[in-house]
């Protein structure tokens, strides 16, 4: 029996979080320079959004560039910017076709001009989509994120729009730029890594962990429902106990 097969569709968490590794070992694997995976790896992002859709997962986010990310060489970072705007072209009629809704988070004004304009088309193109949000987090850190909504929270604290005593979580919340989705419920690593690599930390705080040994490349729609069953299976407490539960 596959795991789709097997998979409650009644219990299926809201929001997926993916942090996409292991192209570059995956490429090196094969003798190839690192852009090779990252070009195979549109393959497992296509795989996986049609899986997602098929099951009837609401949101799914994916880790597609960090802020420390442009630290790598010049070349690759070229390569990946072109492979975005490539992607985005070739796959908007796909989302189209699927009633996906793309959105992007993170420093996006950071993204080279065409990059940024690609990406703002898309989303605009695909903005009435309802059947699955589909999140790129671009240019993203969650340390950057979590001080750019504290900036802005001072800043609106000092002009008097806030008070400083009404700032709780849920305001706080409101100043991320994931405000308007629910917390992911799982989130899933590829490549054998076990570390979340400052992505969403702040929405990640009641999340499931799942992490695999399979490299991005690799990863396909049954991988994300195997996922999905594991995280079924467990118990989700929330500072409870089993009993308080029952």
């Amino acid at each position: 029996m596959s795991f789709r097969e097997k998979l409650n569709l009644d219990k299926l968490p809201k929001h997926v979080a993916i942090i996409m590794d292991g192209n570059g070992r995956w490429a090196k694997e094969k003798g190839k320079m690192r852009v090779f995976g990252h070009k195979n790896g549109v393959l497992a992002v296509r795989d996986a959004v049609e899986g997602a859709a098929e099951v009837g997962i609401e949101n799914l986010t994916l880790y597609a560039f960090s802020t420390e990310n442009w630290n790598r060489p010049k070349l690759e970072v070229t390569a990946l910017m072109e492979l975005l705007v490539s992607t985005i072209n070739k796959e908007t009629k796909t989302l189209m076709d699927n009633n996906v809704r793309l959105n992007a988070i993170g420093d996006l004004r950071s993204l080279p001009t065409r990059c940024y304009k690609e990406l703002q088309e898309a989303m605009a193109k695909t903005a009435s989509n309802t059947r699955l949000t589909l999140t790129l987090a671009l240019s993203y850190s969650s340390r950057w994120e979590i001080l750019n909504a504290t900036k802005l929270i001072a800043a609106d604290t000092a002009s008097g729009k806030i008070n400083a005593e009404d700032i709780n979580e849920k305001l706080f919340e409101s100043y991320l730029s994931t405000h308007n989705l629910p917390d992911p419920e799982l989130m899933v690593r590829t490549s054998g890594e076990h570390r979340i690599s400052n992505y969403l930390l702040w929405q990640l705080a009641y999340a499931e962990l799942y992490f695999t040994p399979k490299l991005w490349p690799d990863f396909r729609r049954e991988d994300l429902f195997e996922a999905i069953y594991n995280y079924q299976q467990r118990e989700r407490r929330f500072g409870l106990t089993s009993e308080q539960l029952t």
